[in-house]
């Protein structure tokens, strides 16, 4: 690391909103999040032993627990500066119509072409791969936004990019199958036949719609056994949520600017990058004892890894070929509901939030999908914004709180974040309109089921 990712940050910034640095939560955490274990001697994964799968730098980033600020390389920045710093809105128009005493925010990450946050590590990644010298990357992705985002990121670059898209979302979402192969990325349904193990789970699941935890399997499958290709993922990791910092940071910055003080920070869960992104610099001044924030995670109810999931060591991929994570997790042999909110049909959590959770920095609500697309619509007629399904679970709770605070009389600033736009999810849209929407909440008896399929790891060192 250089010499520059020692310099505090407020000297960082300079004249900028858009930070030059991202912020690394595990440097102010006294628990950090467990490591990374090697499925098969259940030792902490080796630098050498992930950069097999992962690309060189960014194994550094996944493993660094230490350095709180990490530039950002000045072709990224300058990448960045085609939509970013992203908008902080107030919602006044939501707050007149609440009539509530409550102030609320929304950061927005809609306004770039892949239509969400997952650009802000997309084009870190496939920078570093490109670095490398590689000729390709593979991926997974679950509502489309991060292939979308990746495919753009690669084309940048000149990268071959390889996307295994689940196939609920490939046959729900094909408009925006066909931005990824716009992009010139190849856009392949998850399970499928071209790989090992996408053969055996359609062989063991006839007619499954698949998961993220499969998608993934697929992926690196392809990327281990092409000379020249590394795996990248869109969530979960350290380094991603060490990239969607710049969400944070530039949302600490604006309201630092209006001299707002953020009372509840809000943000939908799957894996754990949008969230972990917005809240870090956040649970960084909790950590530091600077400051104190309520931080809401959300997830749907259908999967709810954080609310109703075991803390343990589990798999990250369904073919158990990845290593395994200490998380908050429904076990990889969960199979969701093909709900509408892809993005968040995964069977874990990030460590880091997971770790941040378990010590109770943070808190987590599950919450139904009609009520999600009640919120959803009601925002959009309200603020003009079509929002992603994965963006309504934050909306949703936001509204929640804003009521409360109706009924209590208090004046809270509520910030949330706005991961996306829902424009190629207009057949959830419909389905909620024409009144076909179902919710799904699984029993405990299927969550007991996958839980208890998670094996016992006889974890030492």
């Amino acid at each position: 690391m250089s010499d520059k990712t020692q310099i505090p940050y407020k000297i960082y910034l300079a004249e900028e909103e858009m930070p030059a640095a991202w912020y690394n939560v595990r440097a102010d955490m006294k628990k950090k999040p467990a490591p990374l274990l090697n499925p098969g001697t259940l030792k902490p994964c080796t630098a050498e032993e992930l950069e097999h799968v992962f690309c060189k730098e960014l194994v550094a980033q996944e493993l660094n627990d230490k350095d709180p600020y990490i530039e950002i390389p000045e072709e990224i920045r300058n990448f960045y500066k085609m939509y970013r710093p992203s908008p902080l809105v107030r919602a006044y128009c939501l707050e007149k119509q609440l009539d509530t005493p409550a102030h609320i925010y929304y950061k927005f990450e809609g306004n770039n072409t892949s239509g969400s946050h997952k650009l802000n590590s997309a084009i870190a990644q496939a920078y570093y791969a490109k670095k490398q010298g590689l000729k390709g990357i593979t991926t997974e992705t679950g509502a489309g936004q991060w292939g979308t985002a990746l495919s753009m990121a690669c084309s940048y670059f000149g990268l071959d990019c390889i996307v295994y898209m689940v196939k609920c979302s490939y046959e729900q979402k094909p408009f925006r199958r066909e931005v990824i192969r716009t992009y010139g990325a190849k856009a392949i349904p998850s399970p499928s036949m071209e790989t090992n193990i996408g053969r055996k789970m359609n062989e063991e699941f006839p007619g499954t719609t698949g998961s993220l935890g499969c998608a993934i399997s697929e992926a690196v499958e392809h990327a281990t056994t092409h000379e020249g290709y590394r795996y990248v993922l869109g969530s979960v990791l350290n380094q991603v949520l060490l990239h969607q910092s710049v969400i944070g940071l530039e949302t600490q910055t604006a309201l630092k600017k209006y001299g707002i003080k953020a009372d509840m920070i809000i943000g939908c869960a799957g894996g754990g990058s949008n969230l972990g992104g917005l809240i870090s610099p956040f649970v960084g001044e909790m950590l530091r004892n600077e400051a104190k924030y309520q931080i809401i995670a959300v997830e749907p109810a259908s999967c709810p890894s954080l609310t109703r999931g075991v803390y343990t060591y589990d798999f990250c991929d369904t073919g158990k070929v990845c290593p395994i994570q200490k998380m908050y997790t429904l076990g990889s042999s969960f199979m969701p509901s093909p709900n509408h909110a892809g993005g968040l049909r995964y069977h874990g959590m990030s460590c880091i939030v997971s770790e941040l959770y378990n010590q109770g920095l943070i808190q987590a609500r599950a919450v139904e999908q009609t009520e999600v697309f009640k919120a959803a619509e009601q925002f959009a007629r309200i603020e003009g914004i079509l929002p992603a399904p994965e963006s309504s679970h934050a909306i949703k709770v936001a509204i929640d709180e804003a009521l409360k605070c109706k009924q209590t009389g208090e004046s809270k600033n509520i910030v949330f974040g706005l991961t996306g736009t829902g424009y190629f999810d207009m057949k959830a849209y419909e389905a909620f309109n024409d009144g076909k929407m179902s919710d799904y909440i699984p029993t405990d008896a299927d969550i007991k089921k996958s839980t208890d399929a998670i094996p016992k790891f006889n974890v030492n060192f």
